[in-house]
């Protein structure tokens, strides 16, 4: 990992002056909460997860014992081995949710940055006119994440589609073969706070769902082939043992 220059951290500190009311993940009563870690990262050691429903929308939030966004990626210089760090709220809520094949894993939300690849090739994160050289700036995801041996015992990864399979994917899955969506939910931090508010086309459906927040690293395969992109490192679980308890209210 490593950190964001000042001009970058400047922006992080002031990139959400309408949150510096009191509203952070640590300041929700209902929130999932966990004990600051001296040993982790302090951008990725979470103090508190909160999910909050408005209509059609919810709003996702992370309060970390650290600058959030403040770590990236060291780039690998290639796709293959490529790392990717990331802000994770997984959920009960089925992939048919948000238009992936349904029942085919844990449905997440993700804020991530990857330097050696862009995965949204629908948006210009930086504004400079290309739309195909972002993926350091931190923006969001949906991904489905099952149980992955070949990433490791108990390894978690984003799920595979096998060559000559056509499962149900999101209007704006980027192509790559795997379960994944670039819906463009701008990623926005508060000091230790990162949050995305993110909409549904089904609101009914989400009320009541369960959720808890996880920061990781993952790696993209060296030989860029199945499984895709593993979770190799999990920084820190809200719940401690990813049970998922906090409800979307």
């Amino acid at each position: 990992m490593k950190s964001l220059p000042l001009s970058a951290l400047a922006v992080v500190l002031v990139a959400t002056p309408a949150m510096a009311d009191g509203s952070h993940a640590i300041d929700k009563p209902d929130a999932v909460t966990s004990a600051a870690d001296s040993s982790k990262p302090m951008a990725f050691d979470i103090l508190a997860a909160h999910a909050h429903q408005d209509g059609r929308m919810v709003t996702f939030r992370m309060t970390t014992n650290g600058l959030a966004g403040s770590e990236i990626p060291t780039p690998a210089g290639a796709l293959g081995g490529a790392a990717v760090l990331s802000y994770v709220w997984p959920t009960s809520l089925d992939p048919a949710t948000v238009g992936f094949e349904g029942k085919t894993g844990i449905l997440a939300l993700a804020a991530t940055s990857h330097p050696d690849f862009d995965d949204t090739p629908l948006y210009d994160e930086d504004g400079d006119g290309d739309p195909t050289n972002d993926g350091t700036k931190w923006h969001s995801h949906w991904v489905v994440l099952t149980p992955t041996e070949a990433c490791g015992p108990g390894a978690l990864a984003v799920r595979d589609i096998p060559a000559g399979e056509t499962p149900r994917m999101p209007a704006t899955w980027p192509g790559l073969p795997i379960f994944i969506d670039s819906p463009g939910f701008t990623p926005l931090f508060d000091g230790p706070e990162i949050t995305v508010t993110v909409a549904f086309a089904e609101p009914d459906l989400i009320t009541g769902a369960a959720y808890d927040g996880v920061t990781a690293a993952l790696r993209v395969n060296a030989n860029v082939h199945a499984p895709l992109l593993c979770v190799v490192d999990i920084f820190d679980i809200a719940s401690n043992d990813l049970s998922l308890p906090g409800k979307i209210d």
